[in-house]
C-alpha cells in the first residue's frame, strides 16, 4: 500500500528545534488495518491543518498490520493540543479496540534535519523498545 509522504504545513523558522513524534501501531486483524489506513488520511488532513505542525508522515504495510506515523511539532503542547482535537481524539480511541501493539519515542532536532528518513524513525522506535 502507498505511505501518506512528509508535507510540511508550516515551515518552522531553520535554527528551531522542533519536536518529533515517532508512533508503530500493529492491528491484531487485517480489518484492524484496514480501519486503521482508512482513517489515516482524515488525520493527515488535520495535522496539515493543526497550529504548531511542521510535517507529517505515515508509512503503511497492511498486509503486514503494520503502520509507522512520524510528525514534527513547535513543541511538545503543540503535539498535545492537536491529540486531544477531533478526529483525533476519538478515532483513537476507536483504534485501542483493534489494536495489538503500540509504541510512542519522542525527542527533538533542529528545524533543518526535516523531513527526518523513515530509518532514523525506526532506529528511534527500536531504542525506545530497548529502553535507551
Amino acid at each position: 500500500m502507498p505511505d501518506i509522504p512528509w508535507s510540511t504545513p508550516t515551515q518552522a523558522a531553520p535554527d528551531a528545534e522542533v519536536y518529533v513524534m515517532a508512533s508503530r501501531f500493529e492491528t491484531a486483524s487485517l480489518t484492524g488495518a484496514i480501519r486503521f489506513f482508512l482513517k489515516a488520511p482524515g488525520i493527515i488532513l488535520q495535522i496539515r491543518k493543526a497550529p504548531g505542525a511542521h510535517g507529517a508522515a505515515l508509512r503503511a504495510r497492511i498486509f503486514s498490520r503494520t503502520f509507522l506515523t512520524l510528525s514534527a511539532w513547535e513543541d511538545r503542547d503543540a503535539l498535545y493540543r492537536f491529540a486531544r482535537s477531533e478526529p483525533h481524539r476519538s478515532s483513537s480511541r476507536a483504534a485501542a479496540a483493534y489494536m495489538k501493539e503500540s509504541e510512542f519515542t519522542f525527542w527533538t532536532v533542529p528545524a533543518s534535519e526535516l523531513p527526518i528518513s523513515w530509518d532514523e524513525t525506526e532506529r528511534h522506535l527500536a531504542e525506545q523498545k530497548q529502553g535507551y
